[in-house]
């Protein structure tokens, strides 16, 4: 939350789905007073057990908030408990646990939900604190609006948006009308080693430019950022007949943003490429395809970890029967229809894709059984990560080992998750923090090339 002025300390009462959505987030709020209302610990108590990836982050948030509190007796805890981040750090912020109700019954909500607990909560801390604004902190966009009607003040948890719109995201590529050249005075080219490099003067139009972005032009110049420093950009010159000729088990780009993909995928010095895009734009495809190559064919990497996140995964893998590959089988039928599609011309396309399968070492993994894990060596895959928060993606990524590579796909405009949007979404937020990370890349796809029908969906509907 942003820094207020001393003089106005607010107080701000933190939801379930908050703490589930960041199990950090009470740190979070600068000096100011955070409180966890009673039921709230309940709840998280009736969710900490399971191997869900909900049980995981109520588990954090419980330690998180033990660890604050500490051995701290009953009236510290009602006044509030310093808020230390970090050993050596000074206390910003106090924490302290309050019990529900409502002291007024006649004018609070019904008492038998979770919910009306709450906001009868805030109702009452308005009351004993007038001179203090009291504010309710939840992803639950109708308990909001309840408390709203209730008089009292409420916002949404904002402090992991980076971005105000999803359309300002970086795409990995600059694309100008006629020749980018017009706009450089000055160019100093060298050539090393087989590759053309060209020195740029870096102006305030390119300040926003970060390593491995692409520059595109109508005059057919593609050049790849490999260098960025304060007064300069190294620019590597690509040849767009390389890339769009390229063959990656057997699949070549349909357009050159597919191309540009490619390029990050097969480049061993990227150790995170995020592709995103439309239904059919080719991410799950790409991956697939490049993966297969870099396992099977240059052996980079020794194995294949797929996994993917949708709002019923976490809740329904338990009740599937077999093993966990075969729970995991009916949540990644996109990677069997992607290898069929791989394999369509093939004089047996079924007898292709079972040998594939029986001879890669592809492992799909439940993201509950992720956590706690190192992979080493490993290209792990995670579809559909706009279903992921901030907090699980980066659980996630830092199973990643030495040697491994890690690549998200995903459509911001396709989430399932209830508490998660385009701007709340890890796959917003992972895209932004990794600007200018070296080992880093990322390409919004664009078109539809499923078929003309997807593509007039995707637009239409």
């Amino acid at each position: 939350m942003p820094r207020e002025d001393q003089s106005q300390i607010k107080t701000y009462v933190v939801d379930t789905n908050v703490l589930i959505h960041d199990p950090t987030a009470v740190l979070n709020f600068e000096e100011h007073h955070v409180v966890i209302p009673m039921t709230v610990l309940e709840e998280l108590d009736q969710l900490k057990n399971g191997k869900q990836a909900v049980a995981a982050d109520c588990r954090q948030a419980i330690r998180t908030i033990d660890r604050l509190i500490g051995d701290a007796d009953p009236h510290d805890i009602d006044n509030g408990v310093p808020i230390r981040r970090g050993d050596k750090s000074e206390p910003l912020g106090t924490l302290s646990i309050a019990m529900g109700g409502q002291d007024d019954v006649e004018h609070g909500l019904p008492d038998h939900l979770n919910d009306n607990r709450i906001i009868n909560l805030l109702a009452r801390l308005q009351r004993q604190h007038r001179d203090r604004p009291i504010i309710l902190v939840s992803k639950d966009i109708n308990m909001r609006l309840k408390a709203r009607g209730c008089g009292l003040e409420a916002e949404d948890y904002q402090t992991d948006q980076l971005v105000d719109d999803v359309r300002y995201l970086p795409t990995g590529y600059h694309e100008f009308e006629g020749s980018f050249w017009d706009g450089v005075e000055k160019v100093e080219t060298v050539q090393r080693e087989g590759i053309t490099e060209h020195l740029i003067p870096r102006t305030e139009a390119m300040a926003d430019y970060q390593i491995n972005e692409f520059i595109l032009d109508q005059q057919g110049f593609i050049g790849r950022i490999t260098e960025t420093e304060p007064e300069r950009l190294v620019v590597e010159d690509l040849f767009q007949d390389d890339l769009m000729h390229q063959q990656v088990w057997g699949l070549s780009p349909r357009d050159i943003y597919q191309g540009l993909a490619l390029e990050l995928l097969m480049d061993p010095d990227v150790h995170l490429v995020n592709l995103t895009g439309s239904a059919g734009s080719g991410k799950t495809i790409l991956a697939l395809a490049a993966a297969i190559e870099l396992t099977v064919a240059s052996k980079t990497y020794k194995r294949i970890i797929t996994t993917r996140s949708t709002q019923g995964l976490d809740e329904d893998i338990g009740f599937l029967p077999g093993t966990e590959s075969e729970k995991m089988e009916p949540w990644l039928g996109a990677i069997v229809d992607n290898l069929e599609a791989l394999h369509e011309d093939d004089e047996n396309m079924t007898s292709s894709v079972d040998y594939i399968l029986s001879k890669v070492p592809m492992q799909f993994k439940s993201l509950n059984y992720i956590r706690g894990r190192s992979f080493q060596h490993s290209l792990i895959i995670i579809d559909e990560s706009q279903n992921l928060t901030p907090h699980q993606l980066k659980t996630i990524i830092t199973r990643a080992g030495t040697g491994s590579k890690v690549v998200c796909l995903g459509n911001l405009s396709q989430i399932d998750t209830a508490y998660l949007n385009p701007l709340s979404s890890g796959l917003t937020y992972m895209t932004e923090r990794f600007k200018g990370f070296k080992h880093g890349g990322h390409i919004h796809l664009q078109g539809v090339p499923r078929s003309p029908l997807a593509e007039y969906a995707e637009e239409h509907l």
